[in-house]
C-alpha cells in the first residue's frame, strides 16, 4: 500500500511541478524577460518545487538536504539525457515529433521515480534508530 501511495504522491507533485513551472515560465515573459531567461526561470522554480515536495510528501527523505538536492539534481539531468535520447531515437525510426515527445516521456519519469526512490531519498536508519 505504501509503494502505491509513493507512485501517485510522485505524480501528483508532476503534475503541480508542471503547473508552477508552467505558470513561472509565463509570469516570468509577463516580466520581460526572454523566452530562454523565461524557460530557465520557470524550470528552475519547478525543480525546486518538486525537489521539496518529493524529500518531504513523496519520499519522506530524512539525510542532509545538501546531499539529497545534488543527488536529485544528477538524476533529473540523468533523466532529462535519456529523454533526449529517447526523443532523438524515435524520431530518427520515423516516428513524428509529437508523437516522439510522448514516448521519452515514459523513460524520463521512469528514470526520475526509480531514481529518487532508491538513491536520492534512500536513507538508511541510524544505528541508534535501528536499536530503538
Amino acid at each position: 500500500m505504501k509503494r502505491c501511495a509513493t507512485v501517485w504522491r510522485f505524480g501528483a507533485v508532476g503534475v503541480g511541478n508542471t503547473a508552477v513551472g508552467l505558470a513561472s515560465i509565463y509570469g516570468a515573459r509577463a516580466s520581460g524577460l526572454g523566452e530562454v531567461a523565461a524557460n530557465a526561470a520557470g524550470y528552475a522554480i519547478g525543480l525546486m518545487f518538486s525537489f521539496a515536495l518529493n524529500r518531504h510528501w513523496t519520499f519522506a527523505g530524512r539525510g542532509p538536504l545538501l546531499r539529497h538536492a545534488v543527488k536529485f539534481l544528477l538524476v533529473v539531468l540523468s533523466a532529462w539525457l535519456l529523454n533526449i535520447v529517447t526523443l532523438l531515437g524515435a524520431i530518427e525510426v520515423g516516428l513524428a515529433a509529437a508523437w516522439a515527445q510522448a514516448v521519452a516521456v515514459l523513460p524520463y519519469v521512469l528514470v526520475s521515480y526509480c531514481g529518487c526512490r532508491w538513491w536520492v531519498f534512500a536513507d538508511r536508519p541510524s544505528q541508534a534508530e535501528e536499536t530503538t
